[in-house]
């Protein structure tokens, strides 16, 4: 059976050439879930654990030593549910930025759409937060602070796409460039590490007071995923103004992403 190679754009995801190499993209997300909990005691167990551990480091350090505010909500829970995002962003951008060559031998033999590679990345992440999910729920449960259950199975979703698209996005574009210059592997610890701390996973986007410095905040895609998913809370008001501009900074990096990936794709083959 002959396939025929056609020419993409470069602002396009290329859905249909993907559907019909679906069958290997499932192979590689169930095979990178796979090789990622592969001979580990605690298993699958860690997509729980990494979060759960560090949201109590966090509730030590971060509320009772420096004492944080949290916006009325206890802080387990206000740092559970930023690391949540979090995780899919950091541990996402990482594996998709170093996909390409990670996969460097299967990219010079045969031909396959390549935006599976880096997109298979970001949803192995997914992954461990569907798992870290249900230490969330416990949580509110443990706590019983009030939840607007409506928001919680409208919001929650949409700060998940939110944070995958922005991941997806940011991830292509380092996926292609780490190929093009190999200074983006060493530099990608530092860019997330930093990341982490502009973003308001440990402290609440509320304690900018002023507007300029708000809405420069709310270009970070993964504050507006962490606002939306602490706005479940009745008592927590939703600012949508900012949740606009985190969508349309979401949007930008996701087209830039796809764009970059597209016009280096055609030399991953020859220089990865």
């Amino acid at each position: 059976m002959s396939y025929t190679i056609k020419p993409v754009s470069r602002f396009s995801l290329g859905l249909p050439e993907i559907w019909e190499f679906r069958e290997l993209f499932y192979y590689f997300v169930w095979r990178d879930i796979k090789v990622r909990y592969k001979q580990t005691i605690f298993g699958v167990l860690w997509a729980i654990l990494q979060p759960l551990m560090l949201m109590i480091t966090f509730s030590f350090v971060f509320k009772r030593a420096l004492n944080i505010p949290s916006d009325d909500i206890p802080y387990p829970i206000f740092a559970y549910s930023g690391l949540m995002f979090w995780n899919i962003f950091s541990t996402g951008l990482s594996n998709a930025a170093n996909s390409l060559l990670t996969n460097s031998r299967i990219v010079k033999k045969i031909y396959f759409p390549r935006l599976i590679i880096p997109t298979s990345a970001v949803l192995v992440s997914v992954f461990d937060f569907l798992m870290a999910l249900s230490v969330y729920f416990v949580l509110l449960l443990y706590y019983q602070h009030s939840v607007n259950v409506l928001r919680l199975v409208t919001l929650l979703p949409l700060a998940l796409l939110i944070t995958v698209f922005s991941t997806c996005g940011m991830g292509y574009l380092l996926a292609a460039l780490n190929v093009k210059y190999r200074d983006f592997k060493y530099a990608l610890p530092f860019f997330i590490q930093m990341l982490l701390f502009i973003s308001p996973i440990l402290y609440p986007s509320s304690i900018f007071k002023g507007d300029y410095a708000k809405y420069a905040f709310a270009l970070n895609p993964v504050a507006g995923a962490v606002n939306l998913s602490r706005s479940i809370f009745i008592d927590k008001p939703i600012e949508w103004n900012l949740i606009g501009i985190s969508l349309v900074s979401t949007l930008f990096v996701f087209v830039l992403g796809v764009y970059f990936f597209r016009k280096e794709e055609a030399f991953f083959a020859d220089i990865v």
